[in-house]
């Protein structure tokens, strides 16, 4: 008996030691980390698989459009699933809320052995009682309880569903971003190519001119200066074009060694495009964009819980019915059973309970003042991005056409100043100046047009309207 005690203590003693050396309830000061014990470690879910279609295994990279990147982002990404859950959960809620117009109906049986003992348990008594049973409630009256409660839910639930469309539009302007921000990488890459063999070229020529005595050092130090700085920004731009690979992959919900690549960066982005006037466009988002509606929705709800939190002091009448029969066993012999039932109205009317229903009614009152006041400030934010969006189409195509004359100038003044430096003319610095210009601008006109195509994603994100101007998303009733 003694050794179990002693063991017993050994096991408590090492388990409360080990708990003590694993983590703590709290932190130990306000400047100290909170060490959390092995178990409270939430283990790391196991990662999904990648799309059937898009399977790391093949060996080339794999050319998908934006139609193609944002469908399987919409099916890939976890934002969306989680929104399309918040829904169901929503619409249960709505279901729950309706059940108070139904009546409830439950059954019950109990079984009680009972057994008693007289004059010092000289005479002892034993029983059995089974008593199967029903009973009926339903609230027939309630002054607007449970219809303001079903109207709050069906408002919660419209928000919900508002809400998937904003994080299906969210992730779609994200999606196209990174798809744009890839494209205009790669495209840089090339311009960044062509002037690193063009600068190869012009070392190769200054070399040329001062193996024939034509040129001095000076010129060949200052080509090879320039190879340098264009072979480092090629290699800036590869790195990039990496990250923003990867930055694709995961906006898919993918892993981002998945081999996806983008079509290349269009030449004609259409600039010149009408683009409708701000004022129509702010019109438009008041009526397009689903998270501003969210907005609306939830402070309608607001409203309705208000009428709800007041219907508590009101009067209510409900209708109850019961029925059972109880069976009696006295010593093995079984009596006549019994029944029971009944049935009434019962009428309530709250008389006073401590203020309780008018602070809650003026709780509610003022939290939906409140909501009112956030979906006003949050319609004046969306004024402000459609505002800043649509002017911000408006600089980027000027930006592409300022940069398309830059381009054809920058050639142009390039082409001669090579001309002259081959008919020694010209000097090499007045070459690698052209040079250099004709690379900036070609990076320029890069950028610029990867700057229109991300510009005009905003605005279709800010306008609500991102299905019909990034892709014609086709609607899905099965989870994303």
């Amino acid at each position: 008996m003694t050794r179990n005690l002693s063991v017993s203590a050994a096991v408590f003693a090492a388990v409360f030691c080990s708990a003590c050396a694993s983590g703590t309830d709290t932190p130990k000061a306000p400047e100290s980390r909170w060490i959390p014990a092995p178990a409270a470690v939430p283990a790391s879910p196991a990662p999904l698989p990648p799309p059937a279609d898009m399977a790391p295994a093949r060996p080339a990279n794999r050319t998908i459009s934006l139609f193609e990147a944002i469908d399987l982002a919409l099916k890939n990404s976890p934002v969306t699933r989680q929104s399309w859950l918040l829904t169901q959960s929503a619409a249960a809620d709505a279901g729950s809320r309706r059940s108070a117009f139904y009546p409830a109906v439950e059954a019950d049986f109990s079984a009680v052995r009972q057994r008693q003992s007289s004059q010092g348990g000289a005479v002892t008594s034993l029983s059995t009682t089974y008593a199967p049973s029903a009973s009926l409630t339903w609230l027939l009256l309630d002054l607007g309880g449970r219809g303001a409660d079903v109207e709050e839910a069906k408002l919660r639930l419209w928000a919900a569903d508002f809400m998937h469309n904003a994080t299906m539009n969210d992730l779609m302007l994200g999606v196209a971003q990174a798809y744009y921000l890839y494209q205009g990488a790669r495209a840089l890459l090339v311009a960044q190519e062509a002037s690193l063999e063009q600068a190869r070229e012009n070392y190769a020529a200054a070399e040329a001119r001062h193996s024939a005595g034509v040129a001095t050092i000076a010129d060949v130090l200052q080509a090879r200066t320039v190879l340098s700085q264009q072979k480092l920004a090629y290699d800036q731009v590869s790195g990039q074009i990496q990250t923003l690979r990867g930055q694709l992959a995961t906006a898919l919900g993918a892993p981002v060694d998945l081999p996806v690549d983008a079509a290349e960066l269009p030449a004609d982005v259409h600039e010149n495009a009408s683009v409708a006037s701000v004022d129509r466009l702010i019109a438009e988002a008041g009526r397009a964009r689903p998270d501003l509606a969210a907005a609306r929705a939830r402070a309608q709800a607001a409203h309705a819980h208000v009428a709800s939190a007041r219907s508590a002091g009101l009067p209510s009448l409900t209708a109850a019915a019961f029925g059972g029969r109880s069976y009696y066993d006295f010593r093995g012999e079984t009596v006549p059973y019994t029944i029971n039932y009944s049935h009434g109205l019962f009428l309530r009317v709250p008389l006073f309970t401590g203020f309780k229903t008018e602070y809650e009614t003026r709780s509610a009152a003022a939290q939906a003042r409140a909501a009112d006041a956030g979906a006003e400030s949050y319609s004046q934010q969306v004024v402000f991005q459609v505002w800043n969006s649509y002017f911000g189409v408006q600089t980027a195509a000027q930006q592409v056409r300022a940069s398309k004359d830059l381009l054809a100038s920058a050639r142009e003044s390039a082409e001669v100043a090579r001309g002259r430096y081959r008919e020694g003319v010209g000097s090499i610095l007045d070459l690698l100046t052209a040079e250099s210009a004709l690379a900036n601008a070609l990076a320029q006109d890069v950028r610029s047009r990867a700057g229109f195509l991300l510009a005009v994603a905003q605005l279709a994100h800010d306008t609500g309207t991102a299905d019909a101007a990034l892709v014609p998303v086709p609607s899905r009733k099965e989870a994303p």
